[in-house]
Formats: structure tokens, C-alpha cells, sequence
């Protein structure tokens, strides 16, 4: 049975940056076959000729790697056709413009996620049909139950994908293999030898037009209740029967269950905003000047959460979540700091402890450790042991969709885990709406708030 792709959102910027650049990369690679369909729903008055002239400059600006061939056989799948997602009538006559088992794809704000799926619920959908979601899964707790419910009573959930590109990211991927594929990283992978977990997501970048999303989200709900705390589950997960659709999303569920938001918010949290600045060589003007941005939201572009895992292995060690716009170095990382060794025979010295540095951009993996150095013999000097990723055929979107084309779950987000996120962080939201913890200012290109 042929698959085709049914992007709802079609014109939007997620389409035009990762999804179409991501199918041709499938079709360049042989994944994606040369019959499937590709229709685009969106608001635009176009045609078809409209849709693909707009397709062609999204190919050239982000997958000029790619031969104009490439780009031209994708081009010649696309269909496009002007709807309301929202709207049942509108979904149902979309949906009867393509043959085989639909890939229905929301690449929408997530503010129109319940509407559409409850839209998508009146229509119905045929056996065989998946659905993806995007992330951040709904705006609350209360709020992705809503949406759980909405896809069940739609489709099993082996068909349904939440999808988080991090989790495709190769050094995440690598991390499975560093635990579960050698011996000696697992016997300590426990409190007993870990201090400390820090989970880093900082950019240079500003807000870069995106206001109409971003500052009604903030970093809290943009990184950390999706991206950091999925990066949190694999690092701190049990190890898993299989790595499959089964055992791994069910494994992180069961770390999730057991995070604690921080006991004391207004220690446990800090959150700040941008002000003007220099980030990258570029000047930055301050979030609340910004295009878009609404001063009165006391919107977040810098939030740190230190949460605890209460279970066996992981109890009193902190994990530090940090993500931040417009600082001053581009640094996404997971830190895993050991405890100190318990007696050091070396006179005078006082060695930092070994620190595993796993780096998602670039992929890296990185052991600092303390040896003799090359002088006296009893000094002891820091080196760094480290291995340089070689990069994966697909990008993370590619992986994702190859995966969801193969019908593969392992790599999305469950029911359970979409749920226990919004429970982590709700605490932490609902204070800072509060004022219980203050809104400190950074100047743009600088280290963060001085907290």
C-alpha cells in the first residue's frame, strides 16, 4: 500500500525548513518512493504551480547541497490545496485528493493542535493511517491529556508520532551505545559516581521573527518541557530489554514519572530576557523592543531548572536543564559530572573530577580526565580524550521520517512521557507567573543572568 504525505500547515516555516528539505533528502537517498503523494494545506490563495515556485526557493536556501534534480523530483510530487485545518468539511475534501494510507503531518502551532485533531476526530481517518505531532505537545498537563484522548480516539497508538528531533540528533543516539554497548560506563552510572548532570541548549541566535510563537511560549515551554527533559530520560533511563518501539519510550516514561520539579522554585530556577547586545557579531536589540513582543508577558529567553530523579539509582544528584537566546556561545551539550576520588595519593594536587562531555553540535564525545604530566612525573596535568562523530547519511528530520515511514516508533515520544513533561514544569511555570522568581536582565552575547 503507497503512503502519502499530507502536510497540514503546508506554508509554514517548519514545512519550508526542515520538512521539504527532509523528503528530498529521502527521495536523494531511495528512502521515500517515486509514487508518493505530497499535498500541502495551508490558508495562501495558490495553485499548484504557486505552492511549488514557493517549495523551490525553500529547497534552494536550505537544501542547496542537494542537485536541482533532487529538488525537481520532490517538486514534481507536491499538491496543494487551500483549507481551514480546523475545519472538518475542509479536512474531509484534502483528504479525498489522495490515495493510500495518508501521513498526516501537523506542522502547526501548537495552539491549533486540539482544534485540528477534533476536526481530524469528525472526519475519521482510514486503517493504516499515522499522524504527527510536533512539539511543544499541548500547553499544559490538563491540555496534552486533552490531546492524548483526541488521538486515541482517532487511531491506535502505534500509529501516532510526537516527535522531538533531538532525539534523532547522532550523539543522542550515541548515547545508547556509550551505556548499553560497553562495560565500563554502566557500573557507574549512578549516583554513587555522579555529582552532577547539566543538560545545555544555548544559542546565539535572537528571536529571528518568530514572536508570534515565541513570546507566548518562552524558553521554558520551548526547550526545556520537550527537548532538554527527553535528553534527561535517555541519559538517566534504566537500561532498556530492546532498543524498540516497546521497551525505550517505555523506559523513559519511567524515568519522567520519577523527576521532582525543584522543592524551592525560587532556588531551584532562574529565568531571564535578553537586553541589548552583541551576540555572534550581531547586534541584538532588546527581546521587549523586538517585533512581536508583547513587554507585558515578562516572556522568558533564559530558563535553568535543577530537578531531581527520585529513584534508586539517581537519588540526590541533581540535573541541571539550561537554555537560553542571544548568548554569548552556541553550546548544546550534556555534562555529566563524577565525584571526586575518594583519596589522592598525589601531594599538593587538587584535580578537578572527570567530567564526560557528550556534544550535540558538533557530534562529540569528550573525557576529561587527570594523568602524569610530562614533566614530573608525580604532577598530574588535565587531557582530554575525545572522539569526533563522523555525520549520519540523514539529518535529524530525515531520520524521523524515514523512521515514521517504516511505521517505527522507537524515536517518538509516548502518551506517558508527553503528560509526566507537563507535570515536571507546571510547578515552575506557575510561580514565575507569579512573580515568585524575578525576571533578571542579560545583555545580549553575554554568559546568561547573573544569578
Amino acid at each position: 500500500m503507497s503512503r502519502s504525505f499530507v502536510v497540514l500547515g503546508g506554508s509554514g516555516d517548519l514545512t519550508g525548513r526542515l520538512l521539504l528539505p527532509s523528503l528530498a533528502r529521502l527521495y536523494d537517498t531511495g528512502v521515500l518512493p517515486e509514487g508518493s503523494e505530497l499535498l500541502a494545506v495551508a490558508q495562501e490563495e495558490w495553485d499548484d504551480d504557486a505552492y511549488r515556485s514557493w517549495a523551490r526557493d525553500r529547497l534552494a536556501a536550505h537544501a542547496g547541497d542537494l542537485s536541482r534534480e533532487t529538488h525537481e523530483r520532490l517538486v514534481d510530487r507536491l499538491r496543494y490545496v487551500q483549507g481551514d485545518v480546523t475545519d472538518a468539511a475542509d479536512l474531509r475534501a484534502a483528504l479525498a485528493r489522495v490515495d493510500g494510507e495518508p501521513v498526516v503531518y501537523l506542522a502547526l502551532p501548537h495552539t491549533l493542535f486540539r482544534p485540528t485533531l477534533t476536526a481530524l476526530a469528525e472526519v475519521g481517518l482510514p486503517e493504516g493511517a499515522r499522524v504527527v505531532v510536533e512539539k511543544p505537545f499541548g500547553a499544559d498537563q490538563a491540555d496534552a491529556r486533552a490531546l492524548n484522548e483526541l488521538l486515541h480516539r482517532l487511531l491506535p497508538e502505534e500509529a501516532v508520532f510526537r516527535v522531538d528531533h533531538f532525539l534523532a540528533k547522532q550523539t543522542v543516539l550515541n548515547i545508547l551505545g556509550l551505556r548499553f554497548a560497553n562495560r565500563v560506563f554502566e557500573p557507574i552510572w549512578n549516583a554513587a559516581h555522579v555529582e552532577r548532570v547539566d543538560i545545555v541548549a544555548d544559542e546565539t541566535l535572537g528571536l529571528e521573527g518568530r514572536a508570534g510563537y515565541y513570546d507566548q511560549a518562552g524558553a521554558l515551554r520551548d526547550m526545556v518541557q520537550n527537548h532538554l527533559l527527553q535528553l534527561l530520560a535517555i541519559v538517566a533511563m534504566e537500561p532498556p530489554l530492546a532498543v524498540d518501539a516497546h521497551s525505550l519510550p517505555a523506559r523513559k516514561a519511567d524515568v519522567l514519572r520519577a523527576v521532582q520539579p525543584p522543592a524551592d522554585v525560587r532556588t531551584g530556577s532562574v529565568r531571564g530576557r535578553y537586553t541589548a547586545g552583541t551576540a555572534a557579531g550581531r547586534a541584538l536589540p532588546r527581546y521587549a523592543d523586538e517585533e512581536g513582543v508583547d513587554p507585558a508577558r515578562q516572556t522568558e529567553t533564559y530558563a535553568e531548572v535543577t530537578v531531581t530523579v527520585d529513584n534508586w539509582r539517581w537519588a540526590g544528584v541533581p540535573f541541571r536543564l539550561r537554555t537560553g537566546k542571544a548568548l554569548g556561545a552556541d553550546r548544546q551539550e550534556i555534562v555529566v559530572r563524577f565525584r571526586p576520588v575518594p583519596h589522592l595519593p598525589f601531594l599538593d594536587a587538587e584535580p578537578e573530577p572527570d567530567l564526560l562531555r557528550l556534544s550535540l553540535s558538533p557530534d562529540a564525545i569528550a573525557l576529561e580526565v587527570n594523568l602524569n604530566g610530562a614533566g614530573d612525573p608525580f604532577d598530574l596535568e588535565r587531557e582530554v580524550l575525545a572522539a569526533r562523530l563522523a555525520p549520519h547519511d540523514l539529518p535529524a528530520y530525515g531520520l524521523l521520517l524515514r523512521e515514521l515511514l517504516d511505521g517505527d516508533t522507537t524515536l517518538s515520544i509516548s502518551d506517558v512521557e508527553a503528560e509526566e513533561s507537563w507535570r515536571i514544569v507546571e510547578p515552575v511555570l506557575a510561580a514565575w507567573a507569579a512573580s515568585e522568581v524575578p525576571l533578571l536582565d542579560y545583555p545580549a552575547g553575554s554568559a546568561g543572568p547573573a544569578a
